[in-house]
């Protein structure tokens, strides 16, 4: 079986959750020759994360957006401030959700539920571009 790894750098974005399917299937042309197969994603940052969810309603994105600023507010009493007040807030998001997802390849193409999508969360106010590194196994 072979094996097929790509670095892929994303665009800086805002804040939020930023559907990015097309983006890492179009950074391995090999999906689409691949009959059965597993992608893993990897971010190689600590206040970014990766999901799967729901790519149909864009008030799901809204309200998890809101959710995790709930559960991990700016203004709570952090120890680590040096970088910023969005900073603290981001890793401990980053931890909830991690930094990995694997997705299985079938028939040259991800193997996404029909309202399934690949998000980026940028937790973040202001980030620089987050670097994702493609691991696929395919036959």
């Amino acid at each position: 079986m072979p094996w097929f790894q790509r670095q892929l750098r994303l665009r800086p974005r805002s804040r939020g959750f930023h559907l990015i399917t097309e983006e890492v299937a179009a950074a391995l042309p090999e999906i689409s020759e691949t009959s059965v197969g597993l992608l893993h994603v990897f971010l190689q940052h600590t206040s970014a994360s990766l999901i799967i969810n729901e790519n149909a309603d864009p008030t799901v994105l809204s309200d998890l957006e809101a959710s995790f600023n709930a559960i991990a507010p700016e203004n709570f009493p952090y120890e680590h401030t040096v970088e910023g007040p969005d900073d603290m807030p981001a890793h401990v998001k980053a931890a909830m959700l991690g930094t990995s997802v694997s997705l299985p390849v079938g028939n040259g193409k991800l193997l996404l539920g029909t309202w399934q999508g690949i998000y980026l969360c940028e937790h973040r106010n202001r980030a620089g571009g987050r670097t994702l590194i493609l691991t696929l196994q395919a036959n």
